[in-house]
Formats: C-alpha cells, sequence, structure tokens
C-alpha cells in the first residue's frame, strides 16, 4: 500500500492549511464590475480553492518524489504534515503578519531490514538520491510549466495558474537547493562531498 490512512488525513489537512495561509497571495483574475457583491460573497472560497490549486501539488509531489525513491530503494517511507510549522504559518496568516515562513511537510525514510542496509552501503549515493528526488520534481514542474505557457495560447486563467506553478515550483526548487542543514541540498551536498573524499 502506498498511502496510509494517516498520510492521506495529514495530505488533506497540509493541502487545506497551505491554500488559507496562501489565500491572499494567489488570486484569480476575475471580473467582479458587474456583480461586486456576488463577487464578495464568492472571493474568499474561490481564492482558498485558487491557492491551492497552485501551491499544494508543488509541495505534495515534491514530497512524494522523496517517498517514492526511497520506497523504490526498498525503505519504507512517510508523509508527513508539519503540524507545527502549519500552525505557526496560520496563526500568521490570522494576524495578518507580512513575515511568512512555512515548512508544510516531510518524508520520513528508514532501512528496517538487512537488504535495505547492505543496498545503501554498497551505494551510498542513495541518501542524495532521495535528497534530490523533491527539488528534482520541482525542476520539472518548473521548467515544463515555463514551456508551456511560453509556447501555446491558453486561456487566461489556465495560463495565470501555470505561471505562478512555474514560479513557486522554481522557488522550491532553489530554496530546497540551498546547503544548509535541515534542506535538502545539505543532504545533497553532504552526499557529493563524501563520495568525492
Amino acid at each position: 500500500m502506498f498511502f496510509t490512512i494517516f498520510e492521506l488525513f495529514d495530505i488533506i489537512v497540509m493541502t487545506v492549511a497551505i491554500g488559507f495561509v496562501f489565500k491572499d497571495f494567489f488570486k484569480p483574475r476575475i471580473d467582479y464590475s458587474a456583480d461586486p457583491v456576488s463577487y464578495y460573497q464568492k472571493s474568499s472560497m474561490s481564492n482558498l480553492k485558487f491557492a491551492i490549486i497552485v501551491t499544494a501539488p508543488a509541495v505534495i509531489l515534491h514530497e512524494f518524489g522523496h517517498k517514492f525513491i526511497a520506497m523504490a530503494f526498498g525503505m519504507n517511507a512517510t508523509f508527513h504534515a508539519a503540524y507545527t510549522w502549519l500552525l505557526i504559518a496560520v496563526i500568521l496568516k490570522l494576524f495578518n503578519s507580512r513575515f511568512l515562513f512555512i515548512v508544510p511537510a516531510y518524508v520520513s525514510w528508514s532501512c528496517t531490514n538487512t537488504l535495505c542496509l547492505a543496498r545503501i552501503n554498497s551505494l551510498p549515493i542513495i541518501p542524495g538520491l532521495i535528497a534530490f528526488a523533491g527539488p528534482g520534481i520541482n525542476l520539472l514542474i518548473w521548467l515544463s510549466s515555463w514551456y508551456v505557457y511560453k509556447n501555446f495560447k491558453l486561456k487566461t486563467n489556465i495560463h495565470q495558474i501555470l505561471v505562478l506553478t512555474s514560479k513557486i515550483n522554481m522557488f522550491l526548487f532553489i530554496f530546497n537547493m540551498l546547503p544548509i542543514p535541515g534542506f535538502d541540498g545539505f543532504h545533497i551536498f553532504s552526499t557529493i562531498f563524501n563520495l568525492i573524499l
């Protein structure tokens, strides 16, 4: 089984939380001049949906990259919503803070059998590959969405979604590749450094 019920619950909670946090950052372009009352009644929900559409896939697919590559190497890998960070982000949002830092989710992975441990010992690049899988997914989404909106004529709302998707995934790729302890980049560059030495 790829996901447990707890993982699915965490995915739903994280998706709604980041949608709420970013609902005023990413808004659909809507002409509300014809019916402003209807617009204001619907705007909050449409902003939430739009924020979920442009932010959640970047985070979820990033974490799935870690999870499925770890599983491909025979490891146990579990998706977790980062409840403490999500709570902090929601509180900051409720207080209209201009500062926003959010770590929405993470994947824990481990070896629990001798075959898995032997594989890691024989291929020390594995932790680096698992670490790169998340930002690697963001890189693919960034470049593919950029290519599509640059080269194809699209409806305005689809164009807007792809532009924001490209920017968000570009940010996540660059941010996660920073060689700072706790970041994917740190694990990637540590693996490379250890392989060279």
